[in-house]
């Protein structure tokens, strides 16, 4: 590590931030949460102690086998088999990989629009403010998974039957992202309303330069901090809105399944006796939102000085 990195990282861990960071027992633990998830999701082949998407390992006499510590149960499954004899910890760890990654990309598309029209409606106000604002308002008035229902429908529709499998992990993705873009916009217009007016903008238009680089150069950089809140609880959400398609059976397939896919599949056992199947997957998905929540709710009062 260079001496430059060096003394970036102790210039975070010694800044007003570090220091409520470091202060924050909550913070901390919630943080030490999240990136067990990210990196048992990462390294989710290497950490598993089986590949529950390799078809041909699984055997069907292994279904339903109840926790290691339960009667009947096997050292094999700690913590016990789904209805087609996976070892339920490998697959939570895999569908907490595919959670992510939808939670991620979708949250990525969603930064990436909301952003975009935030920007240009904020500085470029009159009519196309005015239009932009409107669809954003249309949008707010169908609740986020209405949205997603309506393009996953729409494109399973156009798509073959066969294909479907295929492209749900995009559809996911797609339906997500689009359903989330509206809280960046409006936060980032709002902001770059403020910024516009400021000296720095208007002697940038002086001396010529660009409004596209105005915004990307000027504006962007002075709005990010409450849009890296919105993208942490934005991130939770779509998590959540994912594992809701997925419970709704319009999500990730069987083959690859995402927690909300192995808690659809559980439930259908839950009263007859199978109750890990559903209720570990369900604490997993449940554990990861709350992390992920406590630490947006951190940034939110560490990069806002009035809540200090």
């Amino acid at each position: 590590m260079t001496d430059t990195n060096t003394r970036l990282l102790y210039r975070i861990y010694d800044s007003d931030i570090g220091y409520s960071f470091r202060k924050s027992r909550i913070a901390v633990a919630a943080t030490i949460v999240t990136l067990i998830y990210f990196l048992a999701a990462i390294f989710a082949p290497l950490v598993a102690p089986t590949n529950p998407y390799d078809l041909a390992s699984l055997n069907l006499s292994d279904a339903f086998t109840p926790p290691a510590w339960v009667e009947g149960g096997s050292s094999k499954f700690l913590i016990g088999a789904d209805d087609q004899g996976r070892d339920l910890l490998s697959a939570i760890i895999f569908g907490a990989r595919m959670s992510l990654l939808v939670g991620f990309a979708s949250t990525f598309l969603a930064f990436v629009i909301g952003v975009s029209v935030g920007l240009v409606a904020g500085f470029r106000g009159g009519m196309v403010d005015a239009i932009l604002m409107r669809i954003a308002d249309i949008q707010l008035s169908f609740p986020a998974i209405l949205v997603a229902l309506l393009i996953d429908g729409v494109a399973r529709s156009v798509m073959p039957s066969d294909m479907h499998d295929t492209i749900a992990l995009w559809v996911l993705i797609f339906s997500i992202g689009i359903s989330g873009w509206v809280n960046f916009a409006r936060t980032v217009r709002g902001s770059c309303m403020v910024e516009r007016g400021k000296e720095y903008v208007q002697a940038a238009r002086v001396i010529g330069i660009k409004s596209t680089t105005i915004m990307v150069r000027h504006l962007l950089p002075n709005v990010m901090g409450p849009v890296l809140v919105i993208a942490t609880i934005q991130l939770a959400v779509a998590i959540l809105l994912e594992a809701a398609l997925s419970f709704l059976g319009v999500g990730m397939p069987l083959t690859k399944p995402s927690l909300g896919t192995l808690i659809n599949t559980g439930q259908n056992f839950l009263y007859s006796g199978e109750w890990w199947i559903t209720i570990f997957p369900g604490v997993a998905l449940a554990i990861l939102v709350l992390a992920v929540n406590l630490v947006g709710d951190w940034m939110r009062d560490a990069l806002n000085p009035k809540l200090r």
